[in-house]
């Protein structure tokens, strides 16, 4: 919302109508210059954080997928540990179990 710069009244008597509102009008290009210039310089600035932000989530998604592929090694490693253990608990127990099967 343009606000538009006005002078007293006691401006307007000293200095006379035509100067004072040549001092306003031009207090008002000032002051529409400058608010086109800060536009311009904040769709720049943020131009530049939504370029950084991009590329931050991208190095973040990179980073993620990485750390999920060796997790998911490690898991698969785990699983593979713990079927080897399974088997080896199964074999012993199927094995004392027909000990004492054969017993009878």
């Amino acid at each position: 919302m343009p606000v538009t710069a006005r002078l007293s009244k006691l401006f307007y008597d000293r200095l006379g109508e035509e100067i004072a509102n040549e001092l306003v009008n031009w207090f008002n290009q000032v002051d529409a210059t400058y608010r086109s210039d800060l536009k311009e310089v904040n769709e720049l600035n943020f131009a530049r954080f939504d370029s950084k932000l991009e590329q931050r989530l991208a190095q973040f998604e990179s980073k993620f997928e990485q750390r999920l592929a060796q997790l998911e090694v490690t898991i698969a490693h785990r699983f593979s540990e713990q079927n080897r253990w399974m088997f080896l608990c199964w074999a012993t127990l199927l094995a004392s179990n027909i000990a004492l099967w054969m017993r009878h």
